[in-house]
């Protein structure tokens, strides 16, 4: 089967707004599935929604908040779909992207049923005005896809195409890859490091092995949303993590990015936050 108005769907809990706001407008009832330190819990959506008939995941850096699917719940989630005849939608943004350890192994990848519909983008790995995104789709919904995609613009200019695919056959992709990921490590080590020194204990900075952001939970629960208004007006620019719930109380934290600032612009700035949420807390 696959989703029409009216029918259910799992998506996680926090997650990207404009993920919920697409299914609401495609007029499916979403179902907010929360998310642990190992992922989407399988066992809730069973629980809440068995018959549903699509799932939106991003498994490789949750969003907001970072964290990786575990083997475990990977295999439980595609189970789970081949018994259902539901689709897993994989959004594996910032794959490419991983600091330490072995890479990880995408749904798609595991899914000996064709129930996943993996979806990808160059706009982090290059830059967005590329506009080229790609899919790996069951082959029962190629020709859904390809109509689709006809109907909107039918592809991205061919001449960008053609360099892309250039550039990646010549093997300068893959290097420039290597290049950025030893870039993004050092800026993520160095926003850590710089925040965790100066926060005098009142953040709680995890630190992601893959992605392009991470998240500083506030431990004495203060509003992010305040201090997500205080750093604006201090020229620093976050994200209040609560702002990405909608049904469960959300645990407040602060969403930083960290690629693209080198670290003589990323130290002062953590800095600066860091001491405008301990002076803050004290308050």
């Amino acid at each position: 089967m696959s989703p029409a108005p009216g029918d259910e769907v799992w998506v996680e809990h926090p997650c990207y707004p404009l993920t919920h706001a697409q299914l609401l407008l495609a007029k499916v009832r979403p179902h907010a599935i929360p998310v642990d330190a190992q992922g989407m819990i399988v066992n809730t959506g069973r629980r809440m929604a068995p018959r549903a008939g699509a799932v939106f995941v991003t498994p490789s850096h949750q969003f907001p908040t970072g964290v990786a699917m575990s083997m475990a719940r990977r295999l439980e989630l595609l189970a789970w779909a081949r018994e259902s005849g539901a689709f897993v939608v994989e959004d594996d943004y910032t794959s490419e992207f991983r600091y330490s350890g072995p890479p990880l192994a995408s749904l798609q990848g595991l899914d000996d049923s064709e129930r996943v519909i993996y979806v990808g983008t160059l706009n982090k790995a290059l830059f967005p005005g590329l506009r080229i995104g790609y899919a790996v789709v069951p082959r029962a919904l190629l020709q859904a896809f390809i109509g689709a995609r006809y109907l909107i613009d039918r592809q991205p200019a061919t001449l960008q195409q053609a360099v892309v695919s250039e550039f990646m056959g010549q093997g300068h992709f893959a290097a420039h890859i290597r290049r950025i990921r030893q870039l993004y490590r050092e800026q993520r080590d160095a926003l850590a490091e710089t925040l965790t020194r100066r926060a005098a204990g009142k953040l709680d900075v995890t630190l992601p092995d893959q992605g392009m952001h991470l998240v500083a939970y506030l431990r004495d629960g203060s509003s992010d949303v305040e201090i997500e208004a205080a750093a604006q007006r201090a020229g620093i620019i976050v994200r209040a993590v609560s702002r990405f719930y909608r049904v469960a109380r959300p645990r407040p934290g602060l969403m930083l990015g960290f690629s693209g600032f080198p670290r003589q612009l990323i130290v002062p700035a953590a800095s600066r936050l860091a001491t405008l949420v301990a002076n803050r807390g004290a308050n």
